[in-house]
């Protein structure tokens, strides 16, 4: 595995954190409390790891972003949700840490209520999680940068 892998891992790892957001969510609603317990805690785990592999990129590239090579329109959707993305992104990690707290505590009652804003955000920053990687790596990839003449 090399550096630059890291982020399709990550889109991975946000794929995966949606999928079992989404079946949680069924399976909370179809009463079945066993299965969404363990997607739920499944989707803790994923999401930590791609915390842990974001950070670690970050480190790693020493904060180099990579441009987005998207123009006019498309630009202002793609910065739109990025900005919507990073400030929610920041919002999940603690709503994520009360819900859950809530369910260990057996508080089934604020747990619900806390988990009505906390599943549609992390749901959204998962959904979006992959777009970001979407939009910048397959969909409108900056273009390498040249070498440098006399190479």
């Amino acid at each position: 595995m090399d550096i630059a892998d890291i982020p399709r891992l990550n889109a991975l790892l946000n794929a995966t954190a949606t999928a079992l957001l989404g079946i949680g969510f069924i399976a909370i609603r179809g009463g079945n409390r066993d299965l969404h317990r363990k997607c739920m805690v499944s989707a803790f785990v994923v999401s930590c790891f791609f915390l842990i592999g974001y950070v670690g990129h970050k480190i790693a590239v020493r904060g180099v972003h990579t441009p987005f090579a998207g123009e006019g329109a498309i630009a202002v959707v793609y910065y739109v949700m990025l900005f919507t993305h990073i400030i929610l992104a920041m919002a999940i990690v603690p709503l994520v840490l009360i819900t859950f707290r809530r369910a260990l505590a057996g508080d089934f009652e604020r747990h619900k209520r806390w988990a009505r804003w906390t599943y549609p955000i992390w749901l959204y920053v998962s959904v979006t999680g992959v777009f970001v990687y979407l939009f910048l790596y397959v969909w409108y990839p900056a273009a390498p940068a040249a070498a440098p003449a006399g190479s």
